[in-house]
């Protein structure tokens, strides 16, 4: 039995694909026999200990969100806390998640400080020219070298994370996302009142709105499309910084009757949206592996997306309608979505959905993660000093001053098990195995 903490700044009651990842992969490792827990930052009032289903205990951590539900880097601060619960836990694995969790970044440290297994899943892909990017990338790079093993959820993601973190592809393993397909299931009902009338085309919009998933795309699209097809409606799901931009298309175009935002839903209602609707589209800009039109066609839904990063992995071509990352390209692929489902061509709802169940299933992306943890355990473990040694030949200005960051960390260590032994950590109790 292996004892896992998984670790991200994004967790429920955040909604999103790394949200959904992590608690459907820890009920599954639950339901194999093994001990799960999830550490996270405080949201909201939800502070300190929680349990949630199946007994799956959640940290809510005492940390300062400063943007985007990321946690302020502290590395020090977090040491103590941290330290306490993997040692009162009895972890065996830490498993990070998400390059954006300053949380998962630094807890890939810590673990690695208690000589913990330590596992790292990037669900993003990044680009090599922005400031951002370069930032992201050196950080990554950095503290990838105390991981013992990466998952990426596609292969462009694999490519991805070894040209821009330094990582040797043997250390780096792909399991995609999947989808509960007994909850994503098309609406029956809906199904037979489609085959014979309908009075409009429902377009379902699932998506933070930010830049990077093409909302601007759609603010350009939308209009078009509304004014080629008078049948058609959109429902948009998300919130974000792109919102507004929404709003003043729908004003400037007189479209309110044809245009509804919902904002932020959680994710327990996605379903119940889905089934409203006939065509899904995903405008990202990037996506390593997207959930969102997984779930979509476990829903019956016909999907448009972008061709970009991971997705041409996801689906093959009689499932989703491919577009280039452009208004031209993406209006057409609607509109060719809109005639397809309006000459009774577009993929049979039921057929997707058993194609998803067949592909995607939580509990075989578990077993192949426990392979990986498998993986890491066979590996010899090799000294903090290797680490070190490894960031001091790197030589660049960013890996010198991480190095000296990670040597006070070392100190940091030294001190707080002197102030608190391991031997004086309350052990937690277990609950009964299911």
């Amino acid at each position: 039995m292996y004892r896992i903490c998984m670790v991200s700044d994004f967790f429920y009651p955040n909604s999103g694909g790394v949200e959904s990842h992590i608690f459907q992969l820890s009920q599954c490792l639950l339901n194999f026999g093994h001990k799960v827990v999830v550490l996270t930052h405080a949201y909201g009032d939800r502070k300190g200990v929680r349990y949630m289903s199946n007994g799956l205990k959640v940290y809510y951590a005492p940390f300062l969100v400063i943007y985007n539900q990321c946690t302020m880097p502290t590395l020090f601060c977090s040491l103590p806390l941290v330290r306490n619960i993997l040692i009162r836990e009895q972890i065996d694995i830490v498993h990070s998640h998400s390059a954006f969790s300053t949380m998962a970044i630094e807890s890939l440290i810590h673990g690695k400080m208690l000589n913990l297994k330590t596992v790292f899943t990037d669900h993003s892909l990044f680009g090599f020219a922005d400031v951002s990017a370069i930032i992201t990338n050196q950080l990554l790079r950095m503290s990838l070298i105390f991981a013992n093993a990466v998952i990426c959820v596609s292969h462009v993601g694999k490519e991805n994370t070894a040209l821009r973190a330094g990582v040797v592809p043997e250390k780096i393993f792909v399991i995609p996302n999947a989808v509960d397909a007994d909850t994503f299931k098309p609406d029956s009902d809906r199904i037979k009142k489609t085959n014979h009338h309908h009075n409009h085309i429902t377009i379902i919009v699932v998506s933070r709105l930010v830049y990077r998933k093409g909302i601007d795309l759609l603010v350009e699209a939308i209009p078009k499309i509304c004014d080629t097809y008078e049948d058609v409606k959109f429902l948009i799901v998300g919130d974000g910084p792109k919102r507004v931009n929404i709003e003043q298309m729908v004003e400037t175009h007189g479209l309110q009757n044809r245009v509804t935002l919902m904002g932020m839903v959680k994710h327990e209602y996605i379903r119940d949206i889905l089934v409203q609707g006939d065509i899904f589209v995903n405008s990202s800009l990037t996506e390593a592996f997207c959930m969102a039109i997984i779930e979509a066609a476990s829903c019956g839904l016909q999907v448009v997306s972008t061709n970009v990063g991971g997705i041409p992995e996801v689906f093959p071509d009689d499932l989703i309608i491919l577009t280039e990352p452009n208004r031209e390209s993406l209006t057409e692929g609607i509109s060719l979505a809109i005639r397809k489902f309006r000459n009774k061509s577009a993929p049979n709802p039921i057929e997707s959905h058993k194609w998803v169940r067949e592909h995607y299933r939580w509990k075989n992306i578990a077993q192949r993660t426990l392979k990986v943890y498998d993986r890491v355990f066979q590996d010899v473990d090799e000294p903090i000093t290797s680490s070190l040694n490894r960031l001091w030949k790197l030589g660049s200005v960013c890996d010198i001053l991480m190095l000296f960051v990670i040597v006070i960390e070392l100190l940091s260590f030294r001190l707080w098990s002197y102030l608190m032994p391991k031997e004086k950590i309350d052990k937690a109790s277990e609950l009964a195995s299911h």
